[in-house]
């Protein structure tokens, strides 16, 4: 992947994919569908967001978890204005944000939903408070427009795409979360996800999710058309998985405590493959 003339820059884009590729293979197989020179710049991007994700899900760093996002944050900052880093996953950003002229000065709103998540319980009491953290995570999405040669009007669907993504990603792992002391989606009965019991109420409150999640995708279906050809088969790739991940729960009955809502690889790739030929 020679991306730079830096040994190290493109050692950086390396780790970066490996990162994606380990911890994300929806988000993999879309970005191998984009052009092969825009491909390293997304590495870089989920590099970044993966690296302040893993810091605020290190429970080892007790209360540090905050300094270690600050300093996160500061280098990238000092990496753009030296014109140059020496991280080894921060570096690739450094070097792709100019390149591209990705706006990283949007990646602030990203880390303070990451900050949120600092707290030893995180609960989510409203829709309001859900929306406003969901609104950091889906910065991505407009980091990302200059490497989907994504026009101004195509900005705020990139976001309200993210958020669709992010929204999905909640219902799908609930237990999960709640492992972790979480939870994110308002209206979830504590005692439901400690006896883990599929409630009424709490499929309920899960099928209300699903809706919102569709109605998102739906508002933000769009968003291919305003997109250059080239690109369009990543965007397609990623919403396909993301709703059979919505059909699943729908499927067990809106039953995220005791069923798995996960995809199998081979059911990721089938959707992949229908969105890809319709």
């Amino acid at each position: 992947m020679a991306f730079s003339p830096n040994k190290r820059v493109n050692d950086s884009y390396r780790r970066c994919r490996s990162l994606q590729l380990r911890h994300d293979p929806t988000y993999f197989a879309a970005t191998a569908c984009l052009p092969a020179e825009r491909r390293p710049a997304l590495y870089a991007l989920y590099g970044y967001v993966r690296g302040a994700d893993e810091i605020a899900d290190d429970t080892r760093l007790n209360g540090q978890r905050l300094e270690a996002l600050d300093a996160w944050q500061d280098a990238l900052e000092q990496g753009i204005d030296r014109g140059y880093s020496l991280h080894p996953v921060i570096a690739a950003l450094v070097d792709a944000g100019p390149r591209y002229g990705m706006p990283l000065e949007l990646l602030p709103e990203y880390m303070e939903s990451m900050r949120a998540d600092c707290d030893d319980q995180v609960r989510m009491r409203s829709q309001a408070q859900l929306d406003r953290y969901m609104a950091g995570t889906a910065t991505v999405g407009p980091v990302a427009a200059p490497l989907l040669d994504a026009p101004e009007t195509a900005v705020a669907l990139l976001r309200l795409l993210g958020v669709a993504f992010q929204l999905t990603n909640f219902i799908r792992d609930v237990p999960l979360d709640w492992q972790m002391g979480r939870v994110y989606l308002p209206g979830l009965s504590e005692d439901d996800l400690a006896r883990r019991t599929a409630s009424d109420a709490l499929r309920d409150h899960v099928a209300q999710q699903v809706a919102r999640a569709r109605q998102l995708f739906a508002d933000s279906e769009a968003l291919a058309q305003l997109l250059p050809s080239a690109v369009r088969p990543g965007i397609k790739v990623a919403r396909a998985v993301y709703l059979r991940v919505l059909d699943r729960v729908e499927e067990n009955g809106y039953d995220v405590v005791t069923r798995s809502n996960r995809l199998r690889p081979w059911e990721a790739v089938q959707a992949s493959s229908w969105a890809l030929v319709s």
